[in-house]
């Protein structure tokens, strides 16, 4: 599968820059950030989605996937923390889509899904093994520190409950190879997928395209994702609302799960 994605090589690269910029200037792509991307970069609902009575598939056996919504990428000394995604509205998002999921009876599965960057014990390929080893080459980590970075950012800890799915990414771009996520999908027949997380052009659409592939009907919370930059995230809802899964705000998903509740 050829994905149109930023590298977490990128990411990696482009954090240590914005890290070593400015103040004013980290606080200038804030506030670009709040015009361009989030809520601002959702597209009207492709065509063919609006023949569909989402209220309906939203109160069909649900699950709720939260991926790469780690430490690294919303606190202070966060590998990709540069990126600011806690400035740029994610959160609070997807807070108000999990608060509406555990009220709503149907959802039978909450998944929270790491994507760790410290990857040298993961089963490699040569690719994966150059790849991973460009996203932290010249960090000085302790072991404490990286587990840490790869802790579920503490907003969406105090979400959790006993019984929900917690599991790191495996593969390059999915959850849906090498974990849990399957069985647990197939056990509780779950039909419908909704989907918050980061990166927005990387594990959300990748694995968006899974589920389709798997015959599961996913939707995507645009505002309580993100790509690397705000600018590249109307092309990405763009492009998964077009062939992939309808692309919807947070506000939209707590009115359509009320209907049904």
């Amino acid at each position: 599968m050829n994905l149109p994605v930023a590298s977490r090589r990128q990411a990696l690269a482009g954090a240590v820059a914005v890290a070593a910029a400015s103040a004013l200037t980290a606080e200038k792509s804030a506030y670009a950030a709040s015009a361009v991307g989030g809520i601002n970069a959702i597209p009207p609902l492709a065509a063919h989605w609006s023949e569909l009575d989402l209220a309906e598939i939203l109160s069909r056996p649900a699950a709720y996937m939260s991926v790469s919504q780690n430490k690294s990428l919303y606190d202070p000394g966060g590998v990709q923390s540069a990126e600011r995604h806690r400035e740029r509205g994610s959160l609070p998002a997807t807070i108000k889509v999990v608060n509406a999921a555990r009220k709503a009876s149907n959802f039978k599965s909450f998944n929270w899904i790491g994507y760790e960057v410290f990857r040298e014990n993961y089963p490699q390929s040569d690719f994966d093994r150059v790849q991973y080893a460009s996203w932290t080459k010249g960090l000085n980590f302790t072991p404490e520190m990286k587990r840490v970075d790869n802790e579920l950012v503490g907003e969406l800890r105090a979400l959790v409950h006993p019984g929900d799915n917690e599991f790191n990414e495996l593969a390059l771009q999915t959850a849906f190879a090498g974990t849990q996520l399957p069985l647990e999908l197939g056990r509780k027949r779950i039909q419908t997928i909704v989907l918050t997380g980061i990166h927005l052009d990387w594990c959300i659409e990748g694995n968006t395209r899974a589920a389709r592939d798997a015959g599961y009907l996913p939707i995507v919370i645009g505002d309580a994702c993100a790509c690397q930059k705000p600018e590249q995230e109307a092309a990405a809802m763009e492009r998964i609302s077009n062939f992939f899964a309808p692309v919807i705000s947070a506000d939209r998903f707590v009115e359509l799960v009320s209907k049904r509740a």
